[in-house]
Parts: C-alpha cells; sequence; structure tokens
C-alpha cells in the first residue's frame, strides 16, 4: 500500500511539472502576440497618416502653370494611366487581313514618266532612262503596297496548318504589279531613251497572287514545311538586314531586286518551291529549292537550290545564304528593240507581250548581319553572285514571268563569267518609340567580262578588258547614300520623307542616258552614243504617308 502511495505521488509532481511548462510557454507567446499587436497598430497609425497626407496633397489646387510647366513637372500627370494596348487585328478563328498603303510625292533631277505597272513606278535609283527632272505622284516609296490573307490553324496538338496570300500593286493606278509589263510597254524604244517611262523587271508579273501562294505545316519543336510560290532564301537575308528594308525609293539592294533574287530579281520569288525551316535554340536553319517546269521546252522556271544557316545572341544576329539558280533570266535592262518587236509580233503574234530576255546560271553567296544596343540597331551586309551562260538555254518564244514572251532569248552572254559584289551598311536610331532616323550607303562593282567574241565598239575598239561605258561588259561601279526619318505619328500610320543620291560608273553606267545618251550633234534624243560621259547620277527627295493593318 505504501510503495503503490509512492508511486501516484510521483506521478502527480511529474504532471504538475509539465503543466508549469506549458504555462510558461503559453505566457510567452501571449507576451510576443502582444508586442507584435502594438507594432501592427504603430504602422498602420503611421500608414493613414501618409494617405491623408498624399490625398490633402491631390485635392490642392497646383501652382505650377501648365502653361510654362513641362509635362513632367504636373501633379495630375502621376496618375494618368497609358491605356493597356488592344489587339484590332483584322482576324477570324485563325485567319487574318492584313496590309499596307503608301504613297506620296518626290521629285528627281533626272527622272522619266510614271509607271502604272510597276511597282516601283518610278526611277528612284538612277537609271539608263533617267533624263529630265519629275515631280509629282509617288508610290510605294518606304515600302510597297499590298493587300494579304493569312492563317494558321491548329490540326493537331502542336501541330499547325499555316498558309500566306499576297499580293503587291501601285496604289496610285490601282494595278497589280508588273514589271515584266511596265518592260514590254515601252518595247521599239530601246534606241530612244528619252521618250521610254520608268520599267524595270520584277518577280512580280501582275498575278492574281504575285508575292506569296504557299501553305504547308508548322510545328515549334520539329519547323515549318511550306511549298507554292513564295520568297526565296537570298531575298528573306535583304528583308531582315537591308538597313531600308523594304524601301523602293531609297534602298539600292530593294529597288533593283537582283540581290535578293541571287542575281536577277525574277527570283526573288521562287515558283514551284518547297522550304523548310527550323530552329535548335538561337541557330536556325532553312533550306529551298525550286523545281524546273520546262526550261529549253517552254517556260523559263528552272531549277534552284538554295540554303541559309543563322544565329541569334544577345542583340546580335547573323545569317549566310548559298545557293544556285539555273535558267535565270532578266529582262529589264533595256527595252525590247524595233526588230525584236517586229519579230515578236510577225511569228508569236503578241503585241504587247514581248519582252528581251537574258539567261543564265547563277552562283550566289550573301551574308547579312545586325546589332542592336538601346536604340541603336546597326546593319551590314555582303553578296557575291557569279553569272555563267545556262547549261538548258531557252528557245526563242520561251515565256517568261507574267506568261510573257521572249523572242529571241540571249543565251551566250557571259562567255566569260560576270561578278558582280554588293556592300551595304546602315545605322538606325530611335529618337523616341515612335521617331526614327536611318541612314545607309550601298556599293556595287562589277569585273570586265568581255571577250574576243564581242563585237568592238566604233571608236572606242575591244570590248575585252575594258573600264570605260562603252559596254555593260565593261568593270563598273554604283555608289549610292540614302537618309530617312520615321514618324508613326498614330496607330497603324506614319508619315515619312527620305532622299537617295545614287551614282554608277563605266560599265555600269553603259547605255545611261546621261552616260552614253546624246547623239554626236550634241541632241538630247536618246540615241545611244559611245561618245558620252562614264557616269551618271540622281538624287530623289520624297515624302509620303502609310497606313499599315
Amino acid at each position: 500500500m505504501k510503495r503503490t502511495f509512492i508511486a501516484a505521488t510521483a506521478i502527480l509532481a511529474f504532471a504538475a511539472t509539465a503543466h508549469a511548462d506549458e504555462l510558461s510557454d503559453i505566457q510567452a507567446q501571449a507576451k510576443q502576440m502582444r508586442e507584435q499587436n502594438a507594432a501592427m497598430a504603430k504602422r498602420l497609425a503611421d500608414i493613414e497618416k501618409r494617405q491623408k497626407t498624399l490625398e490633402a496633397q491631390k485635392n490642392a489646387v497646383p501652382t505650377i502653370n501648365p502653361v510654362d510647366a513641362m509635362a513632367a513637372d504636373l501633379p495630375y500627370k502621376a496618375a494618368v494611366k497609358a491605356r493597356p494596348p488592344e489587339n484590332d487585328d483584322i482576324c477570324i478563328k485563325g485567319i487574318c487581313v492584313y496590309g499596307d498603303f503608301d504613297m506620296g510625292v518626290a521629285y528627281q533631277n533626272h527622272g522619266s514618266g510614271f509607271a502604272a505597272m510597276a511597282g516601283g513606278p518610278l526611277d528612284y535609283l538612277i537609271s539608263k532612262n533617267s533624263a529630265g527632272s519629275y515631280f509629282g505622284a509617288a508610290a510605294n516609296m518606304l515600302s510597297t503596297s499590298f493587300i494579304g490573307l493569312r492563317g494558321k490553324q491548329e490540326i493537331a496538338d502542336n501541330l499547325y496548318a499555316v498558309f500566306n496570300l499576297q499580293t503587291l500593286f501601285n496604289p496610285a493606278s490601282g494595278q497589280n504589279a508588273n514589271g515584266p509589263g511596265s518592260v514590254a510597254l515601252n518595247s521599239g524604244l530601246s534606241t530612244n531613251t528619252y521618250f521610254q517611262n520608268s520599267f524595270g523587271d520584277s518577280s512580280k508579273g501582275g498575278q492574281m497572287f504575285n508575292n506569296a501562294a504557299y501553305f504547308g505545316v508548322s510545328s515549334p519543336t520539329y519547323g515549318t514545311f511550306t511549298m507554292g510560290r513564295q520568297s526565296a532564301l537570298t531575298s528573306d537575308l535583304i528583308v531582315n538586314y537591308d538597313p531600308l528594308s523594304g524601301s523602293n525609293a531609297w534602298s539600292v539592294i530593294t529597288f533593283q531586286g537582283a540581290n535578293g533574287g541571287g542575281g536577277n530579281t525574277e527570283n526573288r520569288i521562287l515558283d514551284n518551291s518547297y522550304e523548310y525551316r527550323v530552329n535548335v535554340g538561337p541557330v536556325r536553319l532553312a533550306g529551298e529549292i525550286q523545281a524546273r517546269s520546262g526550261g529549253g521546252l517552254g517556260t523559263s522556271t528552272g531549277n534552284a537550290f538554295e540554303g541559309n544557316i543563322g544565329v541569334d545572341y544577345m542583340g546580335f544576329s547573323i545569317d549566310f545564304v548559298g545557293g544556285k539558280i539555273y535558267d535565270s533570266v532578266g529582262i529589264g535592262s533595256s527595252a525590247l528593240s524595233q526588230t525584236l518587236l517586229t519579230t515578236c509580233v510577225n511569228t508569236f503574234g503578241a503585241v504587247m507581250g514581248c519582252v528581251p530576255a537574258t539567261v543564265s546560271d547563277n552562283t550566289v553567296f550573301s551574308v547579312g548581319a545586325r546589332y542592336t544596343i538601346g536604340p541603336w540597331k546597326l546593319f551590314g551586309g555582303y553578296e557575291h553572285i557569279s553569272y555563267a551562260n545556262p547549261e538548258n538555254p531557252l528557245n526563242p518564244g520561251s515565256i517568261v514571268q507574267g506568261t510573257y514572251i521572249a523572242p529571241a532569248p540571249n543565251n551566250t552572254n557571259f562567255i566569260n563569267d560576270k561578278v558582280l559584289q554588293t556592300a551595304w551598311v546602315g545605322v538606325r536610331y530611335a529618337i523616341t518609340p515612335a521617331l526614327d532616323i536611318t541612314g545607309a550607303y550601298y556599293h556595287e562593282w562589277q569585273n570586265s567580262f568581255g571577250s574576243a567574241a564581242d563585237a568592238p565598239v566604233a571608236g572606242y575598239g575591244a570590248v575585252a578588258g575594258c573600264s570605260d561605258a562603252r559596254s555593260t561588259k565593261c568593270s563598273g561601279t554604283l555608289d549610292a547614300v540614302s537618309f530617312v526619318v520615321d514618324w508613326r505619328f498614330a496607330k497603324h500610320v506614319d508619315v515619312f520623307a527620305g532622299v537617295m543620291w545614287s551614282q554608277v560608273n563605266n560599265g555600269l553606267a553603259s547605255g545611261f542616258f546621261q552616260a552614253n545618251g546624246v547623239s554626236a550633234a550634241g541632241v538630247a534624243n536618246g540615241a545611244a552614243n559611245a561618245g558620252g560621259g562614264n557616269h551618271a547620277s540622281s538624287f530623289d527627295p520624297g515624302v509620303g504617308l502609310r497606313y499599315q493593318f
């Protein structure tokens, strides 16, 4: 009994000790919470006091004169918040309508008449028929006007069907861009440049969808495969790395198109083409082919193969493109002669659908780079093009871009390979998020590729090895400097102004009205005369308005 009582007493003592410890813990926690509540009450009182002070300042009448003060000094400016951006794309279920309108006025000290059919309707770059001054309507200066329809719809988990249809047009005339058509309109005036309108070859030949008509599938992981009518990889490089990308009026490599086409502008957009693109981390890869659709059998579309590799790293981008284009056709260097026009009419029954054509197999390598740092963007690029006689000559009467007829294709112009090289640099500075200024310099040079087979030029002699303007096969250069200001003063709308000075020398000036377009008697009748000068130049200030949606 005694042992039992002792055990019970021990248990009660242990329990009392435990309750005493628990009471101490609770008392400590209660004290800590009271201290925290006191601190929070003091903090709340401070906040309420600050709130009352700010409310009093907000309701007070400002002593600053809004007329004399900068906007940032006004008290009410702190309360103004920008509206959140709104997506006003014109889309329904992944299918969108988009476009661009570009028009204004321009002056040229040496130009020619407005071309209603051409995408670049004036001689923005010094051209063979640049003669008297021009002031008037100008279109497609900072960009080429277009209307498009594109779509992207999910067809499986993370797999999309894509398509794009796009047509470029001249907003001043409403006609689809048609470079070959502008050449055909000057048929018969090859020796009288003074009476020609502006014209130039193009990859756009008046088709319903002259700039894009392709579809395919796209995956964020496995890349994008498309087929149809789409831009060449050489063209994509020019678009991405030209400081004045898309500007007909102030970019050499946009206006003349040969750079984007790997030698001839007609290959800037490829028919019957298949393209695959994929990104692997910061590296991008692409390949494109154009499938031959006749060549010497009657149509001019030949095989073409191009590849691209590029990388992005911390604001720096660079791309390399290489390619081979077979049966490449150029038709815009001069108008069709009266003799060939007669042949075309009598032999092929075509009156306004005949154009001259020079055919070549071209090899191209190009590189473009861009670096962005703050408000600055720096651009640079280089391209090397080699022209050789075609392995598959085109037959007389072959159909070229836009279904025009070449009555007598020249398949032997490059007995010696012609090498054309182009380099460019530029800088763009964002004065404000809505106001940019851009400056660019373009330089182009070609070798002397004449041969002993070329007929001597009267009064000058052999063409082989020449370095003056007696022949287009003489070595020569082109230089151009551009400056453009672009102000996006409203959503979708910007106003711009720019100017380009351009000059050609020696072989690249051959046949130009200024260089040798004066008769032996000194009369400016546009008749070719090898006794003219060795250079030609012009400048083209202009202003315009652009609407994009």
